[in-house]
């Protein structure tokens, strides 16, 4: 009976030593996610992080092993802590991505055991961590063009982050690229609604909207981004031609007036503003200065030159109803020399040589005509 009692004894001391072996390694782990943070606060070299890291893990794993600690919350909290720094900063990818993974479970684990959140900040490190990973791999895939990886990464990251712009513009900017274009307008969405200035932003959404039909949306998003991003070249342009598309044109007028006050040099600005006061608004004189303008930036500009020919004829043509036949010549003549000015840039212009064509028959230069028409029978 003596020796029985002793057996148990003895039996229930080495129990209690290695249970206390067990919390002792908990300890140890706990003691080195400590030695680690006060490291990184103190930006020490990676390879001693590595090494602390690596001490921990080690730790935690021998916890691993008893049946007791073993379903302990801190112990997964701190193995996922440790792993997932470990994915962050080790060089060998094959190393990172292994951490990486024990990382995920060991979360995973943490999550569901810590039913009363008291490991809260070694969780919330973990996770702050997996997704710094998630998205080193992400931008990663995004250089190397794979973008339904980067997506699917970046994505859960800008999830993670939804205030950080700059990840909602490259999860969009991946999804354009994949064609998942309803995701791209969320995560351009996302990023213009935390405040982003940004004139891509607003050019891709108006260019989504504009896809999907929905005009008035592309025309907001695009006055949206002219408030903050005033007469930026591009969204401008976008604009003016997305009001043209929808034939607002008085709106068009209005925002190329405001837009060739600051870019006077601008030949496209002054052109659009001609050619809508030419096709639009019926006036002429207004339509002649501003090509006029647009030439003498660029004397070789031939739109400015076939456009201003079609405004000498249009008022040639009404001086011949008003019987005043001397204007009708001069505006002949002019519009001639323009023609002929504009057949020498583009010589293939079938508009301009049909044009030409027809002033050379009212005054009879049958020479002129023949050879003409031979330019197209040519083409």
């Amino acid at each position: 009976m003596p020796f029985k009692i002793l057996s148990f004894c003895i039996a229930l001391i080495l129990l209690n030593h290695f249970s206390y072996a067990q919390k002792t390694q908990v300890q140890a782990a706990q003691n080195t996610v400590g030695k680690l943070q006060a490291s990184i606060a103190n930006k020490e070299d990676a390879n001693k992080q590595l090494n602390l890291a690596g001490e921990g893990i080690k730790a935690i794993e021998a916890a691993q092993t008893d049946k007791r600690t073993k379903n302990w919350p801190e112990t997964w909290a701190i193995k996922a802590y440790l792993s997932s720094y470990v994915a962050l900063i080790d060089n060998n990818e094959t190393n990172a991505d292994k951490y990486y993974d024990i990382a995920n479970e060991s979360l995973e684990k943490a999550i569901t055991l810590d039913k009363f959140q008291a490991n809260s900040e070694l969780i919330k490190a973990s996770v702050h961590n997996i997704n710094i990973k998630k998205q080193q791999d992400g931008n990663r895939a995004y250089q190397q063009n794979d973008f339904i990886t980067a997506f699917g990464l970046l994505k859960q990251v800008s999830d993670y982050l939804p205030n950080d712009t700059t990840l909602a513009i490259n999860v969009a900017l991946c999804a354009q690229n994949i064609q998942a274009y309803d995701e791209a307008l969320n995560y351009f969405k996302r990023a213009k609604d935390n405040g982003i200035k940004n004139p891509l932003v607003y050019q891709n959404l108006a260019t989504i909207y504009a896809s999907k039909f929905e005009s008035e949306l592309a025309i907001k998003v695009l006055e949206e981004g002219l408030n903050l991003n005033p007469y930026h070249p591009f969204l401008t342009n976008d604009y003016i031609n997305l009001l043209l598309d929808n034939e607002k044109y008085d709106r068009a007028v209005k925002v190329i007036e405001g837009s060739i006050a600051t870019e006077k040099r601008n030949k496209l600005l002054l052109f659009l503003y001609g050619y809508l006061q030419q096709s639009q608004l019926n006036n002429n004189n207004t339509a002649e200065l501003a090509y006029k303008k647009a030439l003498d930036i660029d004397q070789n500009y031939f739109d400015a030159l076939y456009q201003l020919a079609l405004v000498y004829i249009a008022n040639a043509n009404d001086s011949l109803k008003a019987k005043n036949k001397q204007k009708f010549t001069g505006l002949a003549n002019r519009a001639e020399f323009t023609l002929l000015r504009a057949h020498e840039i583009n010589p293939n212009h079938r508009n301009t040589i049909q044009l030409l064509i027809e002033i050379y028959t009212r005054k009879n230069r049958l020479d002129k005509v023949q050879e003409l028409k031979r330019k197209l029978n040519e083409f």
